[in-house]
């Protein structure tokens, strides 16, 4: 990681937004983006108790998803078509898996999660990551492919290799990395993990213009 290229973006970032993402200059570009109801919203629908019915797990799965303004419509699309034609079985399949990501062994879960919806050709880092992150904002990561591909070559991060296909071992090293840059920036830029990496793409952005 380059260290003296991320505090260039924080510089250049704050010295338009001085007061980061809670800017009231750059709120109008924010006002589609509400974690905290989308948390409230995960947080009820995902809750440990409703994982006896794993009807209501993969209806509440779909609706965080659904309910996410960083999920292209298209995935969303495609998603509900997919879980509208699954049977019981492969519903309780689905919630194992995602009580598994959330609550279980997480590394299980995550390539249990791959397999499964590799089948429907739904294995994308948006789907995968969005319900963990909305459970927890200040822990979990949103991978958005383009974002993420610009984070890694502009800051020079070399031990951590981007690919299509979701892997729980990218998200782990990726996700250690995003931590240590999180020790080096300002508060107002890493509240939310979501705001965070969104400040490194518009900073990037701002950079390259």
């Amino acid at each position: 990681m380059n260290l003296e290229k991320l505090k260039d973006l924080e510089a250049e970032f704050l010295d338009r937004y001085p007061k980061g993402f809670k800017d009231e200059y750059f709120f109008p570009t924010m006002k589609k983006f509400s974690p905290e109801k989308l948390e409230i919203f995960a947080k009820e629908a995902l809750k440990k108790e409703n994982f006896s019915n794993p009807n209501l797990v993969v209806e509440g799965f779909f609706k965080t998803v659904q309910k996410s303004v960083m999920v292209s419509l298209f995935d969303k699309l495609k998603l509900r078509d997919a879980i509208i034609s699954l049977n019981s079985y492969e519903k309780d399949m689905l919630s194992i898996e995602i009580y598994e990501l959330l609550y279980g062994r997480k590394k299980d879960g995550f390539e249990g999660l791959v397999e499964f919806l590799s089948e429907y050709q739904l294995a994308k880092w948006t789907i995968l990551s969005i319900v963990p992150y909305s459970l927890h904002r200040k822990k979990e990561y949103f991978i958005k492919p383009t974002t993420t591909k610009n984070i890694i070559k502009y800051l020079e991060i070399k031990d951590v290799v981007y690919k299509p296909k979701p892997s729980f071992e990218f998200y782990k090293n990726y996700t250690k990395t995003l931590n240590e840059m999180k020790k080096h920036l300002n508060k107002n830029l890493t509240f939310d993990n979501a705001v965070f990496t969104g400040f490194l793409k518009v900073a990037i952005e701002m950079c390259e213009e």
